[in-house]
């Protein structure tokens, strides 16, 4: 009897003390990055770089950003275009911060150029002094 008693204090010590380590251990492990995520309009892609109008929150209508082609360009870039599964999920752009300042963009767009949320610009739009010194996102809430 003694041997049981033992035994079941040993096993809840494991199952009860369990949760407080993990706790421990994802403390330690906090991250400097935060990100906000904002769900895309329209992505209008140009030779300069992507221009994605995103909502803001509160039902406040609509924002812009511009993101330079540069950032897509390199594993290491500040941006990533991530191909949705097939479905109804709808195009979000996370932007991540790290310590407060901006570190890189996620795309996450539908594969198919002829979805909705892919525009067309005209071929003589004369915006690609809009993606010069462009080094960060601030989105507009």
């Amino acid at each position: 009897m003694k041997k049981f008693i033992f035994a079941a204090v040993f096993v809840a010590l494991i199952v009860l003390g369990t949760p407080v380590f993990a706790q421990r251990s994802q403390e330690d492990n906090t991250s400097d990055y935060y990100y906000v995520k904002v769900h895309v309009e329209m992505i209008w892609p140009h030779s300069s770089g992507y221009i994605v109008q995103y909502r803001r929150g509160g039902f406040r209508g609509v924002s812009r950003a511009y993101l330079p082609l540069t950032w897509f360009s390199t594993a290491a870039a500040k941006g990533e275009i991530i191909n949705l599964p097939r479905g109804n999920a709808w195009p979000t752009m996370s932007v991540y911060y790290r310590d407060g300042e901006f570190s890189h963009v996620r795309l996450y767009v539908h594969r198919s150029p002829g979805h909705q949320t892919w525009g067309t610009l005209p071929q003589h739009a004369s915006i690609s002094h809009l993606f010069e010194d462009v080094d960060t996102i601030n989105i507009d809430w």
